[in-house]
């Protein structure tokens, strides 16, 4: 049984335009399923939909066989957790503190984390390569590190399905590289199923390259244009169709390992 389905998902913030527009994908379990478009063509609206934010006009998502909508806040948090594109830093909370409100719905009422808890946080953190950072302001922490803070947080809340919405957008080559390695491992070695919003293309291949098992729905103007493995959909004939763009794809096999990639060559507008 597929872990999350969108059967003929349509949304609009009127009646007078659709944003997307008949969406069906299924996601098995312990896959990537990567969604990648141009900009404006619905990608961070239908994640609000997943997300429950958005109410589908048409249409149904479901979780593990149950409709979202059905879904009580203790069991949404254990089967989708969140990591954003972007965070706002508020108030100067230890990292410890942030990391540990992904168990905030195991917590009963006005109850405060428990020991276990707080260890669950621990040990998130040093999954993530932060180990020592606990008690450091989360408002200090370079752009990299609170995102990787944000995955901790969400491994933290154990659920099934962690969404990322746009998760390496302002960070650098290594912190970059540092969530998809995690994005790996997490899948590969704890099993998990993550849905993924990116513009960078070659993250998808880095994943296949990677043997991780990975499917990609490329979006054009709030429809699904393609879904398939990112050979399949990564292609100079979609990118050309979508983006409009000339690109050439290339394999390199630095270490012994052959790579796939794609490169952009030429704007077509």
């Amino acid at each position: 049984m597929a872990l999350l389905h969108l059967n003929k998902l349509s949304f609009g913030y009127d009646s007078q335009r659709l944003i997307f527009e008949d969406i069906s994908f299924a996601v098995q379990p312990g896959e990537v399923f990567c969604i990648i478009g141009p900009n404006g063509c619905g990608k961070t609206t239908l994640i609000d939909s997943i997300l429950g934010i958005n109410q589908p006009q048409q249409g149904t998502i479901e979780v593990a066989g149950t409709n979202l909508t059905q879904l009580k806040p203790r069991e949404f948090a254990k089967n989708i957790a969140y990591v954003p594109q972007s965070h706002t830093k508020t108030f100067p909370y230890t990292v410890l503190d942030i990391v540990v409100m992904g168990r905030t719905y195991a917590t009963r009422g006005f109850g405060s984390p428990d020991s276990s808890q707080r260890q669950r946080a621990r040990k998130s953190l040093k999954q993530v390569g932060l180990k020592g950072f606990e008690e450091r302001l989360y408002t200090e922490l370079s752009g990299g590190e609170l995102q990787l803070v944000l995955i901790a947080r969400a491994l933290t809340q154990d659920a099934r399905i962690i969404v990322l919405d746009e998760p390496t957008a302002h960070l650098d080559f290594r912190h970059e590289l540092m969530v998809l390695e995690i994005i790996t491992w997490l899948v590969k070695e704890k099993g998990l199923t993550i849905v993924m919003a990116t513009h960078f293309l070659n993250q998808a291949f880095y994943l296949e390259n990677a043997a991780v098992p990975t499917r990609v729905a490329l979006m054009n103007q709030g429809k699904i244009a393609a879904i398939g493995t990112p050979s399949e959909v990564i292609t100079k004939d979609n990118l050309k169709a979508v983006f409009k763009i000339i690109s050439t794809t290339g394999t390199t096999d630095e270490e012994g390992i052959q790579r796939k990639f794609i490169v952009p060559l030429k704007n077509l507008r």
